[in-house]
């Protein structure tokens, strides 16, 4: 796990029809919740305000398709009784300039070891400085 001192990245997962970035663009900021993977959770409660996000579709798009920002760290989700349940708050940065598609992600030998290509059940995962190289490179059109 990185240092505080460390700059992180991560890379989150939505459903487009559930909540797209362009919801999140519009908005410019929301509450990231309804995680209930212990894993995911866990990088959850790890995230740091001003921590780099990647946002990426799933389901029929399957695509990293945007950048953002966390804006508060973990705490207790709204609503919820259960202590073991988290959120985060996200802000928008801007479109990536070209989706990044996940076919296109796998073929990357720089990106084989991305937690989205060995466990893509996975909705919250770290992205290491050299991956997020990579996926911004790839994206750049």
């Amino acid at each position: 796990m990185p240092t505080p001192s460390t700059p992180t990245c991560w890379l989150i997962k939505t459903e487009p029809s559930t909540y797209s970035f362009d919801r999140l663009v519009k908005e410019g900021r929301t509450v990231w919740d309804g995680v209930r993977n212990n894993l995911a959770l866990m990088h959850l409660r790890a995230m740091r305000e001003g921590d780099e996000v990647l946002v990426y579709h799933s389901g029929s798009e399957k695509a990293v398709v945007g950048r953002a920002r966390i804006a508060a760290p973990a705490f207790p989700e709204p609503g919820q009784n259960d202590p073991r349940f988290v959120a985060v708050e996200v802000e928008a940065v801007g479109r990536l300039p070209v989706p990044l598609p996940l076919a296109t992600i796998k073929q990357n030998p720089a990106l084989a070891g991305l937690p989205l290509v060995r466990n893509s059940r996975l909705s919250v995962m770290p992205v290491s400085p050299a991956e997020w190289k990579a996926i911004l490179a790839a994206s750049s059109g």
